[in-house]
């Protein structure tokens, strides 16, 4: 792994184009504005060769690789590179060995390590003493959320740059000046190509430049008398894809979307991100399983045929299959989005289980306690307990179910939308029945004083 060379020189005519591409100035960077304008730290550390440890996370193609290269470039340091995916405790301790010698010259080392995100807790660790010590300036590149991801450790020693996805607007860019470039592009090869065409090609991309580019060498191979048509960026895409990462941050973030599109009310929206995860490839009983979630934790109490429904719908993905599964569970979710809401049970749930956390064991009160034998009765369970069916409505007013620690504790408190607005009107009787019985105890208990 030497570094004297240029990191950018002699780029040899078989490498991809995407690599051929790849910016050697900062401002080739594409759709990292936000990072990478003048005045921004990250632009002004370059710079000023402030190198710090970093942690570059962003979706794939966006420049992540590019961005580490650029930085060892611009400060003239020595530059390590291992891939998560290839490299294990060898190859680490080989790059870390590499640092230690250029540093005996006085020379820093970027250590760049991509998908880091792929590395166990222990290897990641591994890094820690010389990161710490200032052998390496660690720089680690990650598709996934590094908070769940990475260590602590290592996190508290990096900064986290997020990086986006690079917009439609700014890959044609890319793929103009890629179809014009004689020196590193296709520009020798005389291709001509309407706007519309390269727009089809840098929306298929999805935000990604080197798959952008990827597919552009292809269709340049299927182009016909010089010229890229529509026809030959659908052959070279192979049929369209969209961006679905199972189990990665794309997968979160599309279940939110749906999750917050129903709470939100928009049939619309969770229609859209319905059909975006099952186009994607995701399990639809997965899906079935996070309705359940939703029809519990945000319209409860407010509309319970939610829940039937969409337990109906999973049944029916269950023994159907698709396209019937799909189908039910698509009414399902625009049910869910236009039904009444409330997370009245989700929030009373919360409170009860933090009840039990704060205040331990309570005992059952003896009046609610099972009696089932002689012993237990002498010792006074279930002694004055009332018989809810022997009073009207079956309700005894002024009886507590609760310790007496929590007496009084209102745990449930329905909100004034669809049918807790029915249940809401019963618990205010039951309670203000409750409120006059205890007052009547009271005053009862004071005529005896007095």
């Amino acid at each position: 792994m030497t570094a004297n060379r240029s990191l950018f020189s002699d780029s040899p005519a078989h490498q991809p184009l995407a690599a051929r591409m790849r910016p050697t100035r900062l401002e080739e960077v594409l759709g990292q504005e936000h990072l990478l304008a003048a005045g921004k730290p990250l632009r002004q550390a370059i710079e000023l060769s402030a190198l710090h440890s970093m942690i570059l996370w962003g979706p794939p193609g966006v420049g992540k690789t590019t961005i580490a290269r650029l930085i060892a470039e611009l400060c003239d340091v020595h530059f390590e590179a291992i891939s998560a995916v290839l490299s294990g405790v060898k190859e680490i301790r080989a790059a870390i060995y590499a640092a230690q010698q250029q540093r005996l010259g006085s020379r820093k080392t970027l250590l760049f390590v991509d998908e880091v995100h792929r590395f166990n807790k222990s290897q990641q660790d591994a890094f820690l003493p010389f990161v710490e010590d200032g052998t390496v300036v660690f720089i680690g590149a990650t598709t996934e959320n590094p908070s769940f991801e990475l260590n602590n450790a290592l996190l508290s020693r990096a900064r986290v740059y997020k990086l986006r996805s690079i917009e439609d607007d700014a890959l044609f860019q890319l793929l103009k000046r890629a179809l014009n470039d004689t020196q590193r592009g296709l520009g020798d090869r005389g291709l001509t190509a309407e706007d519309d065409v390269l727009m089809l090609l840098a929306r298929s991309a999805q935000g990604d430049g080197r798959r952008a580019l990827n597919v552009l060498e292809v269709a340049a191979d299927l182009a016909n008398a010089g010229c890229l048509t529509s026809d030959a960026v659908e052959e070279a895409l192979g049929g369209d894809f969209r961006m679905f990462d199972k189990g990665g941050d794309i997968f979160y973030e599309q279940i939110s979307a749906l999750h917050k599109a129903v709470r939100g009310s928009s049939a619309d929206a969770a229609l859209y991100w319905f059909a975006r995860m099952l186009d994607g490839g995701c399990d639809p009983l997965y899906i079935a399983r996070r309705l359940i979630r939703m029809a519990s934790e945000d319209i409860g109490n407010a509309d319970p045929r939610a829940m039937t429904l969409t337990l109906d719908a999973w049944q029916v993905q269950e023994r159907l299959g698709s396209p019937e599964g799909h189908l039910a569970l698509a009414q399902a979710v625009v049910y869910l989005a236009v039904a009444a809401k409330s997370n009245a049970v989700y929030k009373a749930h919360g409170a009860a289980v933090q009840a039990v956390k704060d205040t331990g064991s309570l005992d059952v009160p003896m009046h609610i306690r099972n009696a089932p034998t002689n012993l237990t009765k002498d010792l006074g369970y279930g002694s004055d307990y009332q018989y809810a069916h022997d009073h009207d409505d079956a309700f005894v007013p002024g009886e507590s179910y609760l310790p007496e620690q929590l007496e009084g504790v209102s745990f449930y408190q329905p909100v004034n939308r669809g049918m807790e607005i029915q249940i809401g009107e019963k618990l205010a009787k039951l309670r203000a029945a409750n409120q006059n019985s205890d007052f009547q105890r009271y005053q009862s208990q004071k005529d005896k004083n007095e």
